[in-house]
């Protein structure tokens, strides 16, 4: 194992000036990034979401997540409350690199993946060297 240490991330709390229809905190979804020579995959943790409560947006060069964590009430009295639910909101800034009629989006277990293929001409590509012509 790599000599990093493990550290507990807290969710954070999004401070906007729009209002939400919801009384529920906005959480900034923590999010990985991978970029391969085909694409660029970004790993968003958005648990307790369901599939149909997500919603990606592209508008021109800004791509939104915006997601809506429901949570059945438990019955009886609660006890402890430590998991807070709330949305979730994140945009990103796409560059021309990416290819954005490509753009796929899948989730499992509580993890949005996004796959943002590159364009062909941003991808890495041999050149051939061909032999120049005699004199």
């Amino acid at each position: 194992m790599a000599d990093k240490d493990l550290q507990l991330q807290e969710k954070k709390e999004l401070r906007t000036g729009s209002e939400s229809t919801r009384n529920v905190p906005v959480f900034v979804p923590a999010v990985d990034i991978y970029e391969s020579a085909d694409a660029i995959t970004l790993l968003a943790d958005i648990p307790g979401v369901p599939i149909e409560n997500v919603d990606i947006d592209l508008n021109h060069d800004q791509l939104t997540i915006k997601a809506s964590a429901m949570v059945e009430d438990g019955k009886g009295t609660v006890v402890l409350d430590e998991y807070q639910v709330g949305d979730y909101y994140r945009q990103f800034t796409l560059s021309n690199v990416i290819d954005r009629s490509k753009i796929e989006a899948s989730m499992k277990d509580g993890v949005l993946k996004l796959v943002l293929p590159k364009a062909e001409a941003a991808k890495p590509r041999k050149i051939a060297v061909n032999a120049a012509p005699v004199a």
